[in-house]
């Protein structure tokens, strides 16, 4: 059957819901067609077909979105022409088909209702077809297993509310899949179930479904409702946390809504408190580098998120050594998954821990977090993970020759580079060959160095001096070292590793912004730095690029060489501003949210680096994560570097350097900011061509604001 343009593209359109482990993709109709779209728990696809029909036909989309809270997808359909049921045939446009779902408690419900706007009585034949194909995400995204477990499902019998699916897996794990309906079926062949409604003029008919790995009672419009209450109550605390972002421009607002949005869907509540998990489809689980960004991106007005990141990352680190794992004593976790292929170690990331940089930016998160909040018992508490986690980066420095912060895997089946950029070509020399190892990443110096001084500085809080002292030490003498053997003098700009044999991989890369983040680099430096960031070269009008134009293996459509990441270019803005450049941070948070405009309001995870066109929007990478956390987190990280607002929980004081308002924007409020137990809000308003700061307690007592303006 052909399809006009606008249902070809409903048909490639996805949307997402989540709920704790389980998450679901479907194209625009809300149908299941495998591909990268089905329904999840614990890495597994527990539905790979879900479709629904009138009789043999596709039904016709009107609209269909996730609600602004991102609980509930909702599909409004129509009819095409049905054929006669021993009646006269019913012409398109008659029928109304109302699509509402949600997740809950690792379940999925669905309420369809179907409406007669005719004049005369029809019967309409619904088909439902199901598949619960049980594979691994690692299948899904496209490696092929030797062998697979055994499915064993079971058939629908008639009289049965219910359709079974089983699998066991080589894990010998039994895995489930049940399909229940309020109605039983009239008809069915095979995993298709046909009801048939007779519609009188006027009248709604409704069918309720849940899915999940358990039979429970039959599906009704009360458990439904019930559960949808119980849904949207919980979504709705997960985005009250924390401050609230307010403007004068409603679109503005709606970006900045939708974010916060976006980050309550993915965060999860685990034992050690929330944790954003990474991004849908195919990082829908704890990964710690992006979850320690996020943490870092959201820090200043929801310092809870921060917290239960290191609880988790502390519950999880290494105690063991091990090549296939890429584990050491100490070591942060960079990914965890749970479904059978880990559970098989046909792959290490079970629990995996190939990041060379998640155990710096774990201690810098921790010292951020002390300095944002004051909570010293909390990180007395994290004080023996922290000092084995730097144990570990003081280990690995030592083997260097320069003293650097290097990685190189353990075994074939680990990530071959393993910084942020951990793609395998992301790492060269100038002449695009690659380098031997161990490879030493500029950006992850920056973070050994941020996390010496973070010790340094909680050492000293803690009373211990001569702690403080060598961390203090280490840190300055890796600042000299990286200063000598980093920079490109005849380039103004720092390349982007040095590798096994003492090379510098001379190329332009993002990578020095994070540099800048970190505070490392001298001011002359820094400047140099940011004024090549903001050039055509690197920034193309809607970001940053990952790699500058005209370097070795520049490919706009590239994972890592030359695309987009909105995280990435907002650690960019945010250590351009450090150095006091903050309109180059305004000028950057404006090309993100005319970025997020031309992507529904929401930033993928990357997109396409090609320069900016006039009328034009930018370029979509096509398999990119929507939503994803750090790219979620980006607009907050992006508007503090814009304000310059710092929020010091040990002194109890907010301190605010040389604010900027977004172009565009004349008034900017931070609601119910915390500092210890006092509450405040934060009010920028551009007056005469500057910007002026009001501040309004929320108690008894105002805390102490530096403005430098």
């Amino acid at each position: 059957m052909s399809m006009d343009p606008a249902a070809t593209a409903a048909l490639y359109a996805s949307h997402v819901l989540k709920d704790g482990d389980s998450f679901l993709v479907a194209n625009g109709y809300g149908d299941i067609e495998e591909g990268s779209t089905g329904m999840f728990r614990d890495d597994t696809r527990l539905l790979s077909i879900y479709r629904l029909r009138l009789g043999e036909t596709v039904p016709a989309l009107l609209s269909a979105a996730v609600t602004e809270d991102n609980v509930f997808f909702l599909a409004h359909l129509t009819n095409r022409q049905l054929p006669p049921l021993g009646g006269s045939e019913a012409p398109q446009g008659l029928v109304h088909i109302l699509r509402s779902r949600f997740l809950h408690d690792e379940r999925m419900y669905e309420r369809l209702a179907f409406m007669n706007y005719g004049n005369a009585p029809l019967t309409l034949p619904v088909r439902i077809e199901l598949g619960a194909d049980f594979r691994d995400m690692f299948e899904v995204r496209g490696m092929v297993r030797p062998a697979r477990g055994e499915l064993l499902s079971t058939p629908h019998t008639a009289g049965s509310h219910t359709v079974e699916f089983r699998y066991r897996g080589l894990d010998q794990v039994m895995r489930a899949s049940v399909v229940a309906f309020s109605r039983e079926a009239h008809r069915v062949e095979g995993r298709m179930l046909e009801f048939l409604f007779p519609l009188v003029p006027g009248e709604e008919v409704e069918l309720f479904v849940e899915v999940g790995s358990e039979a429970g009672p039959v599906p009704s419009r009360a458990t439904h409702r019930t559960a949808a209450a119980q849904a949207r109550r919980r979504m709705r605390s997960r985005g009250r946390r924390g401050a609230r972002v307010r403007s004068n421009g409603p679109l503005f607002d709606a970006w900045m809504q939708r974010s916060r949005a976006d980050l309550a869907l993915l965060t999860s509540e685990l034992e050690t408190g929330p944790y954003p998990y990474a991004g849908i489809p195919w990082f829908s689980t704890p990964f710690g580098r992006d979850a320690v960004i996020t943490a870092l991106q959201t820090l200043w007005l929801d310092p809870g998120i921060a917290r239960g990141v290191l609880g988790f990352l502390a519950a999880h680190q290494a105690q063991e050594e091990s090549s296939f794992l890429d584990s050491a004593p100490g070591k942060i976790m960079h990914e965890t998954r749970k479904g059978e292929m880990a559970a098989m170690k046909e792959l290490p990331f079970g629990r995996y821990y190939g990041g060379v940089d998640t155990t710096p930016l774990f201690v810098m998160l921790a010292g951020a977090y002390a300095r944002r909040t004051g909570e010293m018992a909390f990180v007395d508490r994290l004080w023996p993970a922290l000092r084995a986690a730097t144990g570990w980066i003081e280990r690995v420095c030592d083997a260097n020759a320069n003293g650097f912060l290097d990685y190189a895997r353990g075994e074939s089946t680990g990530l071959s580079n393993q910084g942020w950029k951990d793609s395998e070509d992301s790492v060269f020399h100038a002449d695009g060959k690659f380098p031997p190892g161990p490879i030493a990443l500029v950006e992850v110096q920056g973070y050994a160095y941020a996390a010496f001084r973070a010790m340094s500085e909680l050492a000293g809080l803690r009373g211990e001096i001569e702690d403080a002292q060598r961390w203090d030490a280490r840190a300055n003498r890796l600042r000299e070292t990286v200063e000598a053997r980093y920079w490109m003098e005849d380039r103004g700009f720092y390349g982007i590793a040095v590798d096994g044999k003492g090379a510098l991989c001379e190329v332009r890369a993002s990578n020095p912004g994070h540099l800048l983040f970190c505070g490392l680099p001298d001011p002359a430096r820094a400047a140099s730095v940011a004024a090549q960031l903001m050039l055509p070269e690197f920034h193309t009008g809607w970001g940053v690029r990952t790699l500058a134009l005209g370097e070795a293996r520049y490919n706009p459509m590239s994972y890592h060489n030359g695309s987009i990441w909105p995280h990435d270019t907002a650690l960019c803005a945010a250590g351009i501003a450090r150095y006091g450049h903050r309109d180059a941070a305004v000028t950057l948070l404006r090309s993100a949210f005319e970025s997020a405009v031309n992507f529904d309001m929401r930033l993928p995870e990357l997109f396409c680096g090609f320069p900016r066109v006039q009328g034009a929007p930018p370029i979509a990478y096509p398999v990119a994560c929507l939503p994803q956390a750090w790219a979620a987190g980006a607009p907050f990280m992006l508007l503090q570097a814009c304000l310059g607002v710092e929020i010091d929980g040990l002194r109890g004081e907010i301190s605010v350097d040389r604010p900027r308002l977004p172009i565009g924007i004349d008034e900017v409020r931070l609601l119910d900011v915390a500092l210890g137990n006092d509450r405040v809000d934060l009010r920028f308003r551009r007056i005469d061509g500057r910007v002026a700061m009001f501040v309004d307690g929320r108690g008894d007592r105002v805390p102490p604001v530096r403005l430098r303006n």
